[in-house]
């Protein structure tokens, strides 16, 4: 059985990050750009071992946790990525967030070694908008990456686009973008001032429901988040299918699905959240927005394994609602919570 935490949130997932290095550096995010990044080679200093990921893994595997998303950085910037979701374990659900860059050469070795879905970052259509957001010239890279995830059979391809106020206007060309190609589905992310600073950027995220509740054909509701979708390009007629509970994708079908994540000041969506993450250093993190959350696993033994994800996960309180509550209009940190570090978006 899963364990849970003290606000009965279930711990089934978790993200590994294999590498900090990322060959991107997105204006959004603060920790991007870093590293050698010439291409693919072995773990630095730094980084788990594929070994230390696997054991991690099958340690994680004995509570219940069902799922992993390898992310990054880039975490195809590690050359024994294949080799990792070789060895995942063979009832883990696996799949992984890339920029895509190195998919055209990538796809399907790790296809064919387990891996089950991919997301891949893409901010806009535009050529230039992509570059002006990615500081890279990689558009046609990324596009031709989801082309080859597409032919090495890792349909839906989900697309990552975060909406803030420098990409706003490049949601409704993506909206099109997914309903005119088969086996392609739009994520749209809350941007994360708390995380990434630059609060001038945030936008007010409702705009965003209300123009896609106009467009698409139909609505649905995800159990996990509560996170909506919305079909576009469809027929309106068509029956609505139903999620099942645990169901991490819900139905296959690509097409013209759009779905947003808005984590911001959003209570319903940390108290659903059933995920821990991992740096690529090797420790716990119970929640992305906290910095002062996390519990080294030594040397990654796995009873120091064992002991680090228990006390994780009995430290986890959702972000919104608890950690921070709401007076008088304003999210404030708990009193419960005053004598543990600030985070920042400089914080590591």
């Amino acid at each position: 059985m899963p364990l849970e935490d003290d606000h009965g949130r279930a711990v089934t997932g978790i993200r590994v990050s294999l590498t900090d290095r990322c060959n991107f550096d997105c204006v959004y995010c603060h920790n991007e750009g870093l590293g050698d990044t010439r291409g693919p080679m072995d773990p630095q200093d730094e980084e788990m071992t594929a070994d230390e990921v696997i054991r991690l893994l099958e340690v994680v595997r004995e509570f219940g946790v069902e799922t992993v998303k390898f992310t990054g950085g880039e975490p195809m910037l590690r050359q024994d990525l294949v080799e990792i979701v070789r060895r995942a374990p063979d009832d883990m659900d696996v799949s992984m967030t890339t920029n895509g860059t190195f998919l055209p050469d990538r796809a399907a070795a790790l296809a064919d070694a387990g891996l089950e879905r991919v997301n891949v970052s893409q901010d806009a259509v535009d050529p230039d908008a992509f570059a002006e957001l990615t500081q890279s010239g990689a558009y046609d890279k990324v596009i031709e990456g989801v082309e080859a995830a597409l032919g090495a059979g890792l349909a839906p391809v989900k697309l990552n686009m975060v909406v803030m106020e420098p990409t706003a206007g490049y949601v409704p060309q993506m909206v099109d973008h997914v309903a005119a190609n088969d086996g392609l589905q739009l994520q749209l992310i809350e941007y994360m001032p708390e995380i990434a600073g630059h609060p001038e950027w945030a936008i007010d995220i409702d705009r965003v429901h209300d123009w896609l509740a106009d467009r698409a054909d139909r609505v649905e509701r995800r159990e996990m988040h509560g996170r909506r979708r919305y079909y576009v390009g469809e027929d309106a007629d068509a029956e609505t299918p139903t999620i099942a509970a645990g169901d991490p994708d819900g139905p296959a079908a690509g097409d013209g699905m759009v779905e947003i994540v808005d984590p911001v000041e959003n209570a319903e969506f940390c108290a659903n959240c059933h995920r821990v993450r991992v740096t690529h250093d090797g420790q716990f993190k119970g929640c992305l927005n906290r910095h002062d959350d996390h519990r080294a696993m030594g040397e990654l033994s796995r009873e120091e394994i064992r002991t680090a994800f228990r006390e994780t996960v009995a430290s986890r309180v959702p972000y919104y609602g608890e950690y921070l509550v709401e007076e008088d209009g304003e999210w404030v940190r708990n009193d419960r919570y005053l004598d543990q570090p600030v985070p920042t978006p400089d914080d590591d």
